[in-house]
């Protein structure tokens, strides 16, 4: 006789224009499947969100502004992730700050993202992510994290209360690792990313003469120098996707999610500041060189080191001399070995918080 499948409702932030954020939504509805699951992610709606999530489309540079030229192509990359959304399975929409009214599921698996992090600029302090207000016969987190939410800040008892109502708890990083054991007393296991873990079949972009790919925004002009100067000498173009960088050779504003995944797979090298970035990077065995930001400081550390990718994590007193070499080697070994041993290592926590 065969078992029905259980079924799963993902929450997360599956309607944000970021790559990154739309990558791990679809990754983690997806992989989840693998584990006799119908899945589905909860469509969340809030009228104050969606203002916001369009405010950072067009104008992702503030306080620089988005040159008039530019707009256009950032409306078509907006247009091309609602069409994406759109191809999402997705639950019924619900207020995001009324979440009974979704009703009652079998299971809710929270994450992946930052969707702990209560200094988010829109999303911060919602307690649907916490799992409040949901009617849920089994709560579970996977890969979920705090963002620039430091563990020396902590969380106060009402956040960890909720969160000591999960039936299983799993991170991404050290920072909300140490978030959750403090306040809750529990060991959440560390897991791998949803892109990491389920990765993304992507066939590269064909005819395209060799490139780096840039991804992000708002470089430091030491990073930029030596990366142009890297690609100058081995004969490179520089690529920006999603993004104007005006030291980049070109410029693919409008990529879509399906197009930036080919666009990195078909790159010879990545550069990068932002997350999911170096996860891409890492997903395709690329070689890349990341700098930090305030914003993203603590979940880059914690991926580049907990992965054996440290060194790729660059600082201005030595990256300008570390980034040709990073930009031209391949991984390290070790480092696609660690992956494959977190890869048995979350499916193992999935395969118990599932059962």
């Amino acid at each position: 006789m065969t078992l029905p499948a259980r079924r799963i409702g993902v929450l997360t932030f599956h309607r944000c224009i970021n790559y990154g954020s739309y990558w791990q939504a679809r990754c983690l509805a997806e992989g989840l499947r693998g584990y006799r699951a119908e899945t589905e992610l909860l469509e969340h709606e809030s009228p104050q969100v969606t203002r916001a999530e369009w405010r950072c489309a067009f104008q992702p540079l503030l306080p620089r502004r988005t040159a008039r030229e530019d707009l256009p192509r950032y409306g078509a990359k907006a247009r091309k992730f609602l069409a994406a959304f759109d191809r999402l399975p997705r639950s019924r929409p619900f207020p995001l700050d009324r979440p009974e009214e979704l009703g009652p599921q079998e299971t809710v698996v929270v994450g992946s993202d930052e969707v702990w992090n209560l200094r988010h600029p829109w999303y911060g302090g919602k307690p649907i992510f916490y799992g409040q207000g949901l009617t849920a016969a089994r709560l579970v987190s996977y890969a979920a994290s705090f963002g620039n939410h430091d563990a020396s800040a902590g969380l106060g008892p009402d956040w960890a209360r909720s969160l000591d109502r999960f039936d299983a708890i799993s991170v991404r990083d050290e920072n909300s690792r140490r978030l959750v054991r403090d306040a809750t007393g529990r060991e959440p296991a560390l897991v791998l990313d949803p892109v990491l873990q389920f990765p993304p079949r992507a066939e590269p972009e064909a005819a395209e003469a060799p490139y780096v790919a840039v991804y992000g925004h708002s470089f430091p002009g030491w990073y930029a120098e030596a990366v142009r100067r890297r690609a100058s000498q081995a004969g490179l173009r520089l690529l920006s996707i999603g993004y104007r960088n005006d030291w980049a050779d070109e410029h693919r504003i409008e990529a879509g999610p399906e197009e930036f995944a080919r666009l990195i797979a078909a790159a010879a090298a990545v550069a990068t500041n932002f997350f999911h970035g170096c996860v891409f990077a890492l997903a395709n065995a690329k070689p890349f060189a990341c700098v930090g930001s305030a914003y993203r400081s603590n979940k880059l550390r914690d991926l580049t080191q907990g992965l054996g990718a440290a060194r790729h994590l660059v600082e201005e007193d030595t990256g300008p001399t570390r980034i040709p070499d990073l930009l031209a080697t391949p991984l390290d070994a070790a480092i696609p070995a660690r992956i494959a041993e977190l890869r048995a290592h979350s499916d193992a926590y999935l395969r118990h918080a599932l059962a």
